[in-house]
């Protein structure tokens, strides 16, 4: 072999060394360098809503502390199929994220005999980012003031006590169907279009109670239209540490709340995951971010990815039930 030949093939060596490097690198060296671009991240609803502003909350924080740059993207319809289906397709490289809540990986696949995504197989769950209760609510004229009052005046005239929440099939659906079987009675459940046409209809009197979240119903607890019964939730409110649950009411099991999180897709390198586990938890513990959650009504998240996971499992199993015992339909 020439000297000029030796020296081309060392010159090419060197070459494809160089272009291997990258691949011999440790996966923590590129989640130190993430992210390059701004940050997708996908809203299954329109603005205004509880995942929309907590979504913003949290990248608008993240943002403040880390300079990342974040564009959140609304996209309703189809009981959130459309939005996390698009996650679910999105390229594994950290740059699309999704903020999903209760709905779609706890109570969809309860409802739907065909759901077009699955939480293990299509996603890598981040954490949680808030967990809000939901209110078991009554007209202020009703002669009830307790649940164990309700729970007798529902079975002595059953099926005639109604009840609002957000629509049929909605967590707070859900809820009070499992109040009533827990608590051996029978409502009627009466669905309107949103959290806030449900408040409003207990205020005005047109439903006896509502199960509704605590931000639709503090103008009318304010206005003295609308009383607290209790929490569809096993522990208490620190929004109003008097408000009792329905297990301590003697309505065991009842354990309903309605979660926010944040979900990558199927793929994405583990310490991306954990990069972003880590910057979420941080920021959620920030002074004026913990004020902005605890004045909605909301406990904040922050849990493992596994804890995160198992605890959609675990709701996700226990909805199904109470679907199948109350045969809710979806609309």
């Amino acid at each position: 072999m020439t000297r000029s030949t030796q020296s081309r093939r060392s010159a090419l060596l060197a070459c494809a060394a160089l272009m291997a490097a990258p691949a011999l690198l440790p996966a923590s060296a590129f989640a130190q360098d993430y992210p390059t671009r701004p940050i997708r991240v996908i809203v299954p609803f329109a603005p205004g809503g509880v995942v929309d502003t907590t979504a913003r909350l949290l990248t608008q924080k993240l943002s403040e502390r880390l300079g990342w740059n974040f564009v959140v993207e609304n996209k309703p319809g189809g009981n959130g199929f459309i939005a996390v289906t698009a996650a679910a397709k999105a390229p594994a490289d950290g740059y699309t994220l999704l903020a999903a809540h209760t709905g779609e990986f706890a109570v969809n696949p309860a409802l739907f005999p065909q759901v077009p995504y699955e939480l293990d197989r299509d996603f890598a769950p981040i954490t949680m980012i808030s967990d809000t209760p939901m209110l078991l609510v009554a007209n202020a004229q009703q002669p009830f003031n307790t649940v164990q009052e309700l729970v007798a005046a529902a079975k002595k005239a059953p099926g005639s006590i109604t009840f609002s929440s957000p629509g049929n099939g909605s967590i707070n659906h859900l809820a009070g169907e499992w109040f009533a079987m827990e608590a051996g009675a029978r409502l009627l459940h009466v669905p309107y279009r949103g959290g806030a046409p449900a408040a409003a209809a207990v205020a005005s009197g047109e439903v006896v109670l509502g199960v509704v979240a605590i931000p639709a119903v503090i103008p009318h607890m304010q206005s003295g239209r609308v009383k607290v019964l209790g929490l569809t939730t096993a522990r208490r409110s620190s929004f109003n540490k008097d408000w009792v649950t329905a297990n301590e009411a003697g309505v065991k099991n009842v354990d309903a709340s309605n979660w926010v999180g944040l979900f990558a897709p199927k793929g994405v390198p583990a310490d991306t995951v954990a990069r972003l586990h880590a910057e979420v938890v941080k920021t959620l513990e920030q002074p004026d971010v913990k004020k902005r959650f605890a004045d909605a009504g909301a406990e904040l998240g922050g849990m493992s990815s596994a804890d995160f996971a198992q605890r959609i499992r675990s709701d996700a199993t226990r909805f199904k039930d109470i679907v199948q015992k109350a045969n809710i339909r979806p609309e």
